[in-house]
């Protein structure tokens, strides 16, 4: 069982300091645009995976004019206690804490609280680049593998290094060929443990999401979801050595799990490309909640869900059916917020379960 009971801003976004108290497991919060709905679900995003899911920099999550912010979420975990707190200094040196303990590495906090966060821009993740998908993917994976964290962490190191390499051949006049073969030694390891992951997961992952796609969208027309990598073609190091002279004359790795994706098709075209709005909306939906069974499956308890604006992206009968997945079968805390109060009200009252409303 996971359940925050309460969370208190200080400094972030449009909040200057506030507390919320949470007494049930579905909690409703509705006002008008610019009233701070969104900014109270990153706050609780912030505490489960150490940064924001809106903004790329912690920077821009702090109070406009002013420097730091805090935020601080007591949580019930399987029974105990927990106390997260997070801390941007005015320096920008960011701290995490569990129970008054400083985290000496971020990444050990990851998983600890799941969370899955469904969100307007997220229909991304349907006509977006590759970029978006492997971010779901790692997003999903770094809470289930602590090894795959590491993997990605280090692999996006060395990634760094190797781009900085290339691009410092055109000022140096000439490569360190001895030091580029240790980037790709280095870069090899933890590339071929994340593809073997990403693989093994998705054999039975991408199949299951196609099924639920059926039951959502209320169609029998397939979807079909393809883990695509450059490392099904050839081995990590015989692609680095055939693509060497090219990463020279472009300065940069051009292959490597970091060109991964997963493909979406439908009648054998591209999905984004021919897909209704309706049936984008349902892909996307199939896919937050197979990652949301996932944690729930290998975690033991359910995941935080944070459903931000979901109401005008979906229909009222496509809703329903989601609320009641998630907020009686499942039995996870959820937040849900809308503009309209009397909307999200009736929509909660219908699932028969009790539930808080907060107006901001």
């Amino acid at each position: 069982m996971l359940r925050l009971q309460n969370i208190t801003v200080f400094q972030f976004k449009n909040y200057l300091q506030q507390k919320f108290h949470f007494t049930e497991n579905v909690v409703g919060i509705c006002g008008n645009n610019g009233l701070g709905k969104t900014n109270l679900l990153d706050a609780i995003y912030f505490l489960c995976f150490t940064k924001s899911y809106f903004s790329k920099s912690d920077s821009a999550s702090v109070h406009r004019g002013l420097q730091g912010m805090r935020i601080e979420g007591n949580f019930n975990r399987n029974g105990d206690a927990e106390k997260v707190v997070c801390i941007l200094r005015e320096n920008n040196r960011k701290e995490m804490q569990r129970n008054s303990e400083d985290y000496k590495r971020f990444s050990s906090h990851i998983g600890q609280f799941p969370a899955v966060m469904i969100a307007p821009d997220d229909v991304d993740l349907i006509t977006g680049t590759s970029e978006v998908r492997r971010k779901y993917l790692d997003t999903l994976l770094s809470q289930l593998d602590h090894k795959y964290l590491q993997s990605l962490i280090d692999y996006n190191k060395v990634l760094q290094q190797r781009n900085s390499l290339l691009k410092s051949i055109a000022e140096r006049g000439y490569l360190d060929d001895a030091l580029l073969d240790i980037l790709n030694d280095q870069l090899v390891k933890p590339g071929k443990y994340i593809f073997n992951y990403r693989k093994k997961f998705l054999h039975d992952y991408l199949p299951e999401v196609a099924k639920s796609y059926l039951k959502i969208a209320g169609t029998d027309e397939p979807v079909v979801l393809n883990y695509y990598s450059p490392l099904l073609e050839d081995d990590f190091e015989q692609l680095l050595a055939t693509f060497r002279q090219k990463d020279i004359m472009l300065q940069r790795t051009t292959i490597g799990i970091h060109k991964d994706d997963i493909e979406l098709m439908l009648n054998n075209e591209n999905f984004k490309n021919i897909a209704s709005q309706g049936q984008r909306k349902s892909l996307l939906f199939a896919l937050k909640l197979k990652e949301f069974e996932e944690l729930k499956s290998a975690k033991g308890f359910s995941p935080v869900l944070l459903l931000d604006d979901v109401f005008e992206k979906l229909d009222a009968g496509r809703m329903q059916n989601l609320l009641q997945q998630v907020c009686v079968e499942s039995k996870s805390q959820v937040f849900i917020t809308d503009t309209h109060r009397e909307r999200l009200q009736l929509a909660l009252e219908k699932l028969n379960v009790p539930f808080q409303l907060i107006e901001l």
